[in-house]
């Protein structure tokens, strides 16, 4: 007998991760309050928001608006269907970071270049490459995996991430994003691999390494350091009142702001930082408005947050049906998770400044779109794995759980 080839579509909303989208739903509209909040001094004062005060939220609620919509989309759509477009897609990311040296069509801001324009069309190039590499590499890992044992198969499942994000990194100076692909890839590759203490191996060497840059940072003179700014934003970090009134300066009135807030922080509206001190507050910088606003309870409850997002979504990997539906939802979670500490650290002074956003808190149209597709896959994963399991169960041949039996032949 035929096997009944899978629906591409399910338009219902049997199979949604109900506790994912409440959690959802709440990260998302205390991302506006603080928008708002962070926001509505410098928009209301800027002619490039029109004076209006309320400017960023509705742009940030219109892009929310339309993430929803492409996430739902996404959510009623078989997860294996993508993999088609995996090669196109890599194709598509190498053209991305490469148009950002077409001076027509590239944007840049504040001496970065990371955005494209088309029309009256601009994004951020690093996001939809982030999703795409997700998908890619889950992918990748579908087909590679029972031959991932050696360390040259390791690194070559690891080198497509590496050259995407080398090529982020040399074209358009961003470090962050470059961060965060390799870290995504390097994290889905060791959920999978048979011996993961060759990661930590790697670890143990990545610390050393970074140990050994930071004592030369630190011995090496203000001269020498000129022109590599990368040195210098680490040094400013290590030494940070030497360079209070520059390259240190938004980190130490950030630290000032997370400091004023105390427990309970000065009210919603009373930051005193954002009133021009911090530049653009609404940006990567606003957990410390946050911290100073809303104080350490604030801070702790945005933190928590968080942690039950991730949950929800690892929980939905470990119990997808199949490594491809495992490794999509693990690629979500990783990249939320490495965004969210990177964030955090950089705000609160652990971790050299770079340009890493709080995912659903700072204001950015395409990063929240794009982010609300992700989610949308592991909504994917979860409604697929629930229908897998019904027709199993209705067949009453569902005893253990498949996703479990088979995690245990990955290895």
């Amino acid at each position: 007998m035929k096997r009944k080839r899978e629906s591409l579509f399910q338009f219902s909303l049997r199979g949604l991760d109900t506790n994912l989208l409440i959690v959802l739903f709440f990260v998302m509209v205390f991302g506006f309050i603080m928008i708002y909040s962070a926001s509505y001094y410098t928009a209301g004062l800027s002619k490039t928001y029109n004076n209006d005060s309320m400017y960023l939220l509705k742009s940030q609620i219109i892009y929310s608006l339309l993430g929803v919509v492409a996430m739902l989309v996404v959510s009623c759509i078989n997860y294996h269907f993508w993999s088609i477009f995996v090669v196109p897609g890599y194709l598509v990311c190498v053209v991305l970071v490469l148009l950002l040296k077409v001076p027509s069509i590239a944007v840049t801001v504040k001496g970065a270049t990371r955005w494209l324009r088309f029309g009256s069309l601009q994004f951020q190039v690093a996001e939809p490459i982030k999703l795409i590499m997700i998908v890619f590499l889950a992918t990748w890992i579908v087909f590679g995996q029972r031959r991932l044992r050696s360390w040259a198969s390791m690194f070559r499942m690891i080198l497509p991430s590496a050259i995407i994000s080398a090529m982020i990194l040399k074209l358009s100076n961003n470090m962050s994003t470059a961060a965060i692909l390799l870290g995504t890839a390097v994290f889905m590759i060791y959920v999978v691999h048979p011996e993961q203490w060759k990661f930590v191996l790697c670890g143990v060497g990545v610390v050393a390494a970074v140990a050994g840059v930071l004592y030369y940072v630190q011995n090496l003179d203000a001269s020498q350091m000129e022109k590599n700014f990368r040195l210098v934003r680490i040094r400013a970090w290590l030494m940070p009142y030497e360079y209070e009134q520059d390259k240190a300066f938004q980190s130490l009135q950030g630290l000032y702001a997370i400091g004023s807030g105390g427990l309970w922080g000065k009210g919603l509206g009373n930051s005193i930082q954002k009133l021009g001190k911090i530049p653009e507050p609404y940006n990567d910088y606003i957990f410390a408005i946050i911290c100073e606003e809303l104080g350490i309870f604030g801070a702790g409850l945005i933190i928590l947050l968080f942690v039950y997002l991730l949950y929800r979504i690892y929980t939905i990997s470990q119990t997808a049906e199949d490594l491809l539906g495992r490794m999509l939802a693990i690629g979500v979670f990783s990249h939320i998770a490495l965004q969210v500490m990177l964030n955090l650290m950089v705000v609160t002074g652990l971790f050299p400044t770079t340009g890493v956003t709080l995912p659903f808190f700072s204001y950015g149209g395409t990063a929240t779109v794009f982010l609300l597709i992700e989610i949308g896959l592991v909504l994917s994963v979860n409604k697929y794995s629930v229908k897998k399991r019904s027709e199993m169960e209705r067949r009453g041949g569902y005893h253990v759980s498949q996703s479990y039996q088979s995690r245990q032949n990955w290895r």
